[in-house]
């Protein structure tokens, strides 16, 4: 069993991503990396050669910036490197720039990898997700955070990255079938020092918007005010991944959430209340999850 990850990067030093993280985390299952650096400013590309000698391949690219409609250039760029995928791969393992997988997880996904490899009924593999929020300390709990996304998938040039690169769809704009696996994607997206996160925010919602809407709606203060943001945390209780240890260890700011401050209003709460007592979820599904039961998908 053949299993390749892959990915796409651009500015990760200026912007403060943790994308050699991300490579390491998942590249003890991973045969090789293939990922798409972008032209950046800063020394990504040479930072992306020092992660591995021999398991790491560079597609170098030029991001079109003319893709301001629904962050377009980030699917495009995740299939510059999907497509420099080799065809003997049997499984293709998607991680972003801000998202690491802890290493308790490696075990259960190689073999729910190695459990559906020749089921031709599973397009990929669906992922739990934890968000953290303003510092390594909190992870977000209200309903705006996504609670799963496909991180594998099978090695088919069916599948494509959709919209802007958060999943996946196949052939004709079809969801795929996937089977929900027991690991968790750690994402780290919104924990950076303020001033970072605040030039993060102003790149960012270009690849979106016109400078207009970024000049209307994107504070200009020097930092980013993470209290502005905030409905609902909770307190994070387990460990990081050791690839972040390092991360978690040496951060310069500091942040602090009283958690009796936290806002839930009554669609958040009746969300809640459908879930917890009839299983019934509102969340907007990108997939088609296969029955544990029976190989049949459900879509919602």
């Amino acid at each position: 069993m053949k299993i390749t990850g892959f990915s796409f990067i651009r500015n990760a030093i200026k912007y403060d991503y943790p994308i050699v993280e991300a490579i390491r985390s998942i590249l003890p299952i991973c045969h090789e990396f293939v990922i798409a650096v972008g032209r950046s400013d800063d020394d990504t590309l040479t930072m992306i050669k020092d992660i591995h000698p021999t398991k790491i391949k560079i597609v170098q690219t030029e991001w079109d910036d003319s893709l301001r409609t629904g962050g377009a250039v980030l699917a495009q760029e995740t299939m510059k490197a999907m497509g420099a995928i080799s065809s003997d791969t049997d499984w293709c393992f998607y991680i972003q720039a801000d998202e690491i997988v802890h290493e308790k997880y490696l075990k259960t996904i190689y073999d729910e990898m190695k459990r559906w490899k020749d089921d031709k009924l599973v397009d990929g593999l669906l992922f739990k997700y934890k968000h953290f929020y303003g510092s390594y300390d909190y992870e977000g709990t209200s309903s705006r955070w996504y609670e799963n996304e496909i991180r594998v998938v099978k090695n088919s040039k069916d599948i494509y990255s959709y919209r802007d690169a958060q999943g996946f769809r196949k052939g004709n704009n079809k969801k795929l079938r996937v089977k929900p696996i027991d690991a968790y994607i750690y994402h780290y997206g919104w924990v950076k020092a303020p001033e970072i996160m605040q030039l993060k925010q102003q790149s960012f919602h270009k690849l979106w918007h016109s400078d207009e809407w970024v000049d209307s709606y994107i504070a200009k203060d020097e930092v980013f005010n993470y209290r502005d943001n905030i409905d609902s945390l909770q307190l994070f209780t387990g460990s990081h991944p050791m690839v972040m240890q390092h991360r978690v260890t040496n951060r310069q700011w500091e942040f602090d959430y009283d958690l009796s401050f936290n806002k839930t209003g009554w669609k958040e709460k009746v969300k809640t209340t459908f879930k917890r007592l009839f299983a019934i979820d509102f969340n907007y599904r990108n997939y088609s999850l296969i029955h544990p039961y029976f190989k049949r998908a459900c879509t919602s």
